[in-house]
């Protein structure tokens, strides 16, 4: 067990961790007890996708490669030459520049130079990738899918990945719905949800933010006739695991409604009504998918089933936005952007491949989960569920109603999202779908 022979060390550390965040000086952290500080340079390497230089003789003139396994208390911070000198200034500061080495650095190549009383390694990253990964990946072939568990290793340990992206076919910081805030009119759009359901603060938030009033909804408000879909001009089913998933994704909520009559009807005239747009996020595209009989321009639609991978998917993927009818999609096709992913049961299921030929030649995939290279993605994990022709998201025939298995109120902020190209402004390119929908309202 690692232990901590100077208490004081500790605390000055935790002193001047917060001033050399608040300089800016930090490029990367990453805590070294656990693997020791080969284990932890490498996982950095990993994470920035780059070759790293490691000398073991930081530790001491006739330190081995053996000396990087010690797994004692520190941190590796990566900090830019130019600015080294402020950032050993202020560990001077604290009497910690007695305890600083300097480690390693990144490299361009994907290559890991190790070096260390008179001894030398070199290793290509995807080599060491594949060993760190070789745990995981025993278990996950014994535990889910094989295949999509060597896709996902192979995906792993390709050192041409380019990573996330985002390429937008307009300006997410343009507020489109603006005009019509101004005129003070606040469409009431229910946020619909039931027990399990866990996404209705987010999309309420979002609603607000585009010009909405959101009012919270419950089924049981529904089925005792406490709120009346007809207040409503928009109707978004929430994300989450509706009776824990255990009556089948989303199946156990619609048939709340297709087997009461008096909410089947009123979802029935809502669906109806020209003047109305729906939104299915998740759990709520489950929902709407099993609705598919009272939505007009739906016969198409699919089912959704247990992932490929035969577990819960909780990743942020890379979608394209095709040409569809959506109304919520309009001015968005083509772009690329990730979004928030978090599902068990997100594959989709044709009856045939017949109604899928179909739903394609008729433009009713609103988008699709594409790889970093911007293909479609067939494997996994860049295809989290193994729908076919990569389907993320579906549209009806006339684009009121768009249902979406990943999660964009999960993503409109750029603060929510994990990764973000630098110098991007408070929205991402989510945020115009749901300006979208207040425009179409008018």
């Amino acid at each position: 067990t690692p232990d901590l022979d100077d208490p004081k060390l500790l605390i000055a550390f935790s002193q001047v961790m917060p001033k050399l965040r608040a300089a800016g000086l930090l490029q990367a952290y990453h805590d070294r007890s656990d693997g020791g500080l080969l284990v932890t340079l490498l996982e950095m390497a990993f994470a920035g996708h780059c070759g790293v230089n490691i000398n073991a003789a930081a530790s001491g003139p006739s330190a081995s490669i053996a000396h990087l396994f010690a797994e004692e208390p520190g941190v590796v911070v990566q900090v830019s030459d130019a600015r080294r000198a402020e950032f050993l200034d202020l560990l001077s500061e604290h009497h910690l520049l007695a305890h600083a080495r300097r480690v390693g650095a990144p490299r361009a190549d994907m290559l890991v130079h190790i070096s260390g009383a008179g001894e030398n390694l070199v290793a290509p990253w995807s080599e060491l990738r594949r060993a760190w990964s070789q745990t995981s990946f025993q278990m996950r072939q014994l535990r889910d899918d094989p295949e999509c568990a060597a896709e996902e290793l192979a995906a792993q340990i390709d050192v041409t990945d380019p990573g996330l992206s985002v390429a937008l076919s307009f300006d997410p910081q343009e507020d489109i719905a603006a005009p019509f805030i101004a005129k003070g009119a606040r469409p009431r759009v229910a946020i619909l949800r039931e027990q399990g359901v866990n996404s209705q603060v987010e999309i309420a938030a979002v609603c607000e933010q585009a010009g909405f009033e959101p009012h919270d909804v419950h089924m049981t408000d529904i089925l005792l006739g406490r709120r009346q879909l007809a207040e409503f001009q928009g109707l978004i089913a929430c994300g989450g695991f509706s009776y824990g998933d255990v009556l089948g994704a989303g199946e156990g909520w619609a048939k709340s409604i297709l087997f009461n009559s008096v909410a089947r009807a009123q979802f029935a005239r809502f669906f109806a009504r020209t003047d109305t747009f729906t939104l299915g996020s998740c759990n709520g595209c489950q929902m709407l998918a099993a609705l598919k009989s009272l939505i007009p321009g739906t016969q198409l639609w699919p089912r959704f089933v247990t992932n490929r991978v035969e577990q819960f998917e909780a990743r942020f993927a890379l979608v394209q936005i095709l040409d569809s009818p959506s109304v919520l999609l309009q001015g968005m096709a083509g772009s690329v952007l990730p979004i928030a992913v978090a599902h068990g049961e997100g594959r989709a299921e044709f009856e045939s491949p017949e109604q899928l030929t179909e739903c394609e030649r008729r433009g009713l995939i609103a988008y699709r989960y594409v790889t970093h290279y911007g293909q479609p993605a067939q494997r996994y994990p860049a295809n989290p569920n193994g729908s076919p022709l990569a389907i993320a998201a579906l549209s009806n025939a006339d684009g009121r109603v768009t249902i979406t298995m990943p999660h964009p109120e999960r993503s409109y902020r750029n603060v929510q999202n994990s990764w973000v190209p630098d110098g991007v402004g408070e929205w991402s390119g989510w945020m115009r779908m749901f300006r979208n929908a207040r425009m179409w309202l008018g």
